[in-house]
């Protein structure tokens, strides 16, 4: 009775101590930035900015088991370093590449988008979403496509 208390305890020493060295893909507190002061006045242009050329783009009509790729460009119009934190993608069929580095004021980055069709058929509306050390701080990319069976052509 007494080895599965200390084990419980154990275990739950282990959990806790885990969790708390996690970074949980958050951004250190020194890359954020927060303009707005005590007053209400706020410097939103020393913010980074992301700023993408677009934030759709349409695959048109794809051949189920295809994997398609599309590259969304940005830029950071804003007056410090740009870091994203995280790119998250709504669906497991979607694979997602981002450049990692801090994007310097007039600096460029890239998120790379990946889709597979394997197992999926008709219209796809895909949501990929950006968070950066930005404000606001996420940013909403979508792709689509129609996905056609190979017996169809």
């Amino acid at each position: 009775m007494n080895s599965i208390r200390i084990l419980i305890i154990l275990l739950s020493g282990i959990g806790i101590f885990a969790s708390c060295n996690s970074d949980n893909g958050k951004l250190p507190a020194d890359v954020v930035h927060n303009p707005v002061t005590a007053s209400g006045e706020a410097n939103m242009h020393d913010l980074p900015s992301l700023e993408f050329k677009e934030t759709l783009h349409d695959f048109g009509t794809v051949i189920e088991g295809e994997k398609v790729t599309y590259s969304f460009k940005f830029k950071n119009t804003g007056g410090r370093d740009l870091l994203i934190s995280n790119v998250s993608a709504s669906c497991g069929c979607t694979a997602t590449k981002y450049t990692k580095e801090a994007v310097t004021p007039g600096g460029e980055g890239v998120i790379t988008v990946t889709f597979d069709t394997h197992r999926r058929r008709g219209f796809q509306n895909k949501s990929i979403t950006v968070s950066a050390n930005t404000q606001p701080n996420k940013v909403v990319l979508r792709i689509k496509a129609k996905v056609i069976s190979p017996n169809d052509l």
